[in-house]
């Protein structure tokens, strides 16, 4: 379906045909209802005389408001690939759930997952899954390693990585590619281009300087770094080895997002002084309560590598040692096995960064991409253990402050995992406040300074939306799970571009692939992002471990206690 991109004014007699998301309907103005009411009796020609009339006065009201919110009609782009690219050849370290979901979005499914997709489209025709798959585009990408060190995963790894035909049960299947029991030993084989690293947060860095000592181009999920010290040592590798490097932020190929900043670069919100942004979940995988495989024990899991990196490991401890935070330690020591700990890590500081880093990243890193806000100037959190009482040290409740001096703006973060209600990223003007997820909608300020003529003339009424951006359709299919719709509700599962759907983490490889193949191209969310990304994450983080406000001294470089001269 082809976007739409409409200005909505409401008058008295309002357009028939414009439109709302089927999420946010705009209401009918009472002049509108009343003269439908009137027409209920008269001749068809009389309805059509009415309908002619509404939209004239719809294309004046239109040239009215052009003058002062004047936006391009084109949707993002996605560009062609390269003819003839030549085959880059992947390894993927990790295949758990997000390990999965990357294969799948680089074009490979196992055929019994596959299966079940083709399965539940005939069950459901609303349901096209399966068919966006068989659609996507080739990438030219052979996956040659697979390394997990559960042999359950790797074993899906393996079989998606074999399913070159995309098909289901029975299918013909390719070279299957070659397990890995450790990381290392892929990234010192030969027929190894490029690594996607998907493993729990405390092995991020390590892995991605590893791999671009290595010579690997790299890309690795959000977020960067598990502890502070770290960060700026991933930053040192990847710039002094030339890798190409991508941080996973798909949200960087969200079509409203590319509408968003056009507005934004257009002033047209007027002075932004607040933002708020946020997380709402409300379901065991959503507080990452996830299932444990029935077959995971001691001898189909690797505890030791699962530890962790030692010299990361002491950074972690000294940190909580330094400032006496062991109560955020645990339950367990390090080297005892846990299968809750193994699948469910994100519940503890051990391997996690929390909601700051898990979830948080993506609110601000779609601010940023955005407004380019970099790091903040101080970071003041609060919080704690509110609902899920299973043992976690992480945070199900969190709040953060982040204060922009220099640009006059606070930016707040509020997230829960007990409450579903849906909350969209907010950013406030002097003249207009604009609501970004999977759609967009600005709505006119009645103070507003740059609109009072058109608000005093009744063009534009500020009580409802003024603008909407619906990229593609507003409603979302296809969805399976709670936790799938809160990522959809934020534009994270699809764009849409050209009027085609896309699948965003699909967008963020196919980046990825197309500036190693040509590099004078340049990843949207490369190392620099990432380390503002990993800092700005690090600060909500440590105000809420130390219950203080942590500040950023922008010249030295550094996260700070105490207030800057």
């Amino acid at each position: 379906m082809a976007s739409e991109d409409q200005i909505l004014p409401e008058d008295k007699d309002k357009n028939k045909d414009t439109k709302a998301s089927d999420k946010n309907p705009l209401p009918e103005s009472q002049g509108r209802r009343d003269a439908i009411k009137a027409l209920a009796t008269i001749p068809v020609l009389g309805a059509l005389a009415y309908g002619v009339y509404s939209k004239q006065k719809h294309d004046r009201t239109l040239r009215d408001v052009s003058d002062v919110f004047n936006l391009s009609k084109d949707s993002a782009t996605i560009a062609e690939l390269q003819p003839n690219g030549k085959l880059i050849r992947i390894g993927i370290i990790g295949c758990g759930i997000r390990g999965k979901q990357l294969l799948r979005a680089a074009g490979f499914v196992s055929p019994k997952t596959l299966q079940e997709l083709i399965d539940d489209s005939k069950e459901d025709k609303k349901d096209t899954r399966y068919v966006d798959f068989k659609a996507q585009e080739n990438l030219n990408i052979a996956i040659t390693g697979v390394c997990d060190i559960f042999d359950t995963f790797a074993e899906e790894g393996i079989a998606a990585g074999s399913n070159i035909n995309r098909e289901g049960n029975g299918g013909t299947l390719g070279p299957a590619p070659k397990r890995y029991h450790h990381y290392q030993e892929m990234l010192a084989a030969d027929d190894i281009d490029a690594v996607i690293i998907a493993t729990p947060d405390h092995w991020h860095s390590t892995m991605a300087m590893d791999a671009a000592k290595a010579g690997k181009h790299v890309y690795v999920e959000k977020p960067l770094s598990w502890t502070v010290p770290e960060t700026y040592m991933v930053r040192e590798v990847i710039k002094n080895t030339g890798v190409v490097f991508q941080l996973g932020h798909q949200g960087r190929q969200v079509d409203s997002y590319h509408k968003a900043k056009e507005i934004i670069d257009k002033d047209l919100l007027g002075p932004i002084s607040l933002i708020e942004v946020c997380t709402n979940r409300n379901d065991p995988n959503g507080a990452w309560v996830y299932n444990i495989d029935p077959t995971a024990n001691p001898q189909t899991i690797d505890w030791k590598q699962f530890e962790g990196n030692q010299e990361r490991v002491k950074e972690y401890t000294d940190y909580m040692t330094k400032y006496k935070l062991e109560k955020y330690v645990g339950p367990d020591e390090r080297s005892k096995f846990s299968l809750e700990r193994f699948f469910r890590w994100r519940c503890w500081w051990d391997y996690s960064t929390g909601l700051s880093g898990d979830l948080l990243t993506h609110e601000y890193d779609a601010i940023n991409q955005l407004m380019g806000v970099g790091i903040p100037h101080s970071a003041t959190s609060s919080g704690g253990v509110y609902f899920f009482k299973d043992g976690r040290t992480v945070p199900d409740v969190l709040q953060t402050t982040f204060e922009f001096p220099e640009t006059n703006m606070t930016m707040l973060y509020s997230a829960t995992l007990a409450n579903a209600r849906n909350r969209g990223k907010v950013i406030m003007g002097h003249d207009a406040s604009m609501e970004v997820g999977d759609t967009l909608t600005v709505k006119i300020d009645p103070f507003s300074t740059r609109y009072k003529e058109k608000l005093e003339k009744g063009i534009i009424k500020p009580d409802v939306p003024f603008y909407t951006y619906v990229p593609g359709k507003s409603n979302v299919d296809a969805i399976t799970s709670a936790t799938e719709m809160y990522f959809a509700q934020r534009g994270l599962l699809y764009s849409y571009l050209g009027g085609k759907r896309y699948d965003t983490t699909f967008l963020h490889i196919r980046e990825w692939l197309e500036c190693i193949r040509d590099t004078n191209k340049k990843t949207s969310c490369g190392i620099d992002a990432a380390f503002e990304e990993a800092i700005t994450a690090h600060m909500g983080t440590r105000a809420y471990l130390e219950g203080r406000t942590m500040y950023w001294d922008k010249d030295k470089e550094e996260i700070v206690r105490g207030e800057l001269n």
